[in-house]
């Protein structure tokens, strides 16, 4: 064989050979593209990465994309961890995870995720920018806490999940027992943007109720005492909702601008102080409270069980608790603490962090309760 025979044979193999790593490139790109939702060019809320590879749980090939929110700052992301884990155990849908974290926590929280049972399920780490909230909150001194940045997450949905016309937001203080599709299929009525759990009226409510002051109203949330207030003629007698845990109608939430209009609210009240002097919950409930006044739907009771991060909590019998869809530890006790209520149930699905940086607080079990 001449020279020149050579040669062209080796340009062939080596044209053969580029077309087949070509081709292959191309393959994995298709399957990233077809799996990957992507929400480049957000401003203020940007992406992180999305495992694209884990397996769908489909049980129906048109079945709906379930969208889950949860926020996981470093200090609480156990908790995080813990819920997922609960949700992604008792259902069968096609779960994908948004889980919103600040600078610094993504790597701690993908390494969580990939040394886990949990390295297989479908998740977006969105990474919160606080410039978001500059102007819309401010600290309050006579408050104990700074201001929580991720704890406002939840007015930004529709930025978050771009492409869904409903979703699913959770506080990360829960575990959740039953099937998340139920949740996800509750109904919302026409014109209603999102679906709350009362406070006056759940379940859980009426085991603590008494005594509880205003702290189930909305005199309990905002100072009656200030005009702007007044001006909206809400009764102070209002029962008030739990946003820790709700159903979002995502095309009607854009429709109506709720994120502008929460806003709005944040920053009146940072020139106005509009909120409670003696706030009877988190600083993110006011705003929801007078934007969905009178115009949001329920979430079944049992969907938000709540108050087992206080000493209500040990009033609910295990079988109550067994029953319960969704447990939430709000409250200033949580259950990778020492004080909550029923720690071993939200124990049960705590995966140890395996670099070593979160670890649960306990307290010595004393023998009475061994025996």
């Amino acid at each position: 064989m001449s020279f020149r025979k050579v040669n062209i044979v080796i340009l062939v193999l080596a044209v053969a050979l580029f077309l087949l790593v070509l081709h292959h490139n191309f393959l994995g790109l298709s399957s990233l593209l077809r799996n990957e939702v992507s929400d480049s060019g957000i401003v203020g809320l940007q992406p992180v990465d999305f495992i694209p590879n884990a397996p769908q749980r489909v049980v129906d090939g048109r079945e709906e994309e379930i969208p889950v929110v949860i926020a996981a700052s470093e200090d609480r992301l156990g908790g995080a961890i813990a819920a997922i884990n609960s949700i992604q155990h008792n259902t069968r849908s096609n779960v994908i995870f948004y889980i919103v974290t600040l600078n610094g926590t993504a790597d701690h929280l993908r390494s969580w995720l990939s040394s886990s049972n949990l390295k297989r399920i479908r998740y977006k780490i969105v990474n919160f920018d606080t410039k978001l909230l500059e102007g819309k909150v401010k600290e309050d001194p006579d408050q104990g806490e700074s201001i929580k940045p991720l704890t406002f997450a939840r007015f930004y949905l529709p930025i978050l999940v771009p492409r869904a016309k409903k979703a699913i937001y959770m506080d990360d203080d829960v575990i959740v027992q039953g099937d998340i599709l139920a949740l996800y299929n509750t109904p919302l009525k026409p014109g209603h943007a999102a679906a709350f759990s009362e406070d006056c009226d759940s379940t859980s409510a009426k085991v603590v109720i008494r005594g509880a002051g205003n702290q189930y109203n909305y005199i309990g949330y905002l100072d009656y005492k200030k005009e702007r207030i007044r001006e909206l003629s809400m009764k102070a007698s209002t029962c008030s909702f739990n946003p820790g845990v709700f159903v979002a109608n995502l095309t009607e939430w854009r429709r109506q601008n709720i994120t502008n209009q929460l806003e709005k609210w944040m920053k009146l009240n940072v020139e106005e102080g509009l909120y409670s002097r003696t706030l009877a919950g988190s600083i993110t409930t006011p705003p929801l409270l007078i934007v969905f006044y009178q115009q949001h739907s329920t979430i079944d009771p049992m969907w938000n069980v709540r108050h087992l991060g206080s000493s209500a909590g040990k009033r609910y019998s295990p079988q109550f608790v067994k029953a319960a869809k969704l447990l939430h530890w709000n409250g200033h006790f949580k259950p990778w603490g020492r004080t909550a209520s029923y720690t071993d149930v939200w124990e049960k699905w705590y995966i140890p962090d395996p670099t070593g940086k979160f670890s649960l607080i306990r307290r010595h079990v004393e023998i009475s309760n061994t025996k």
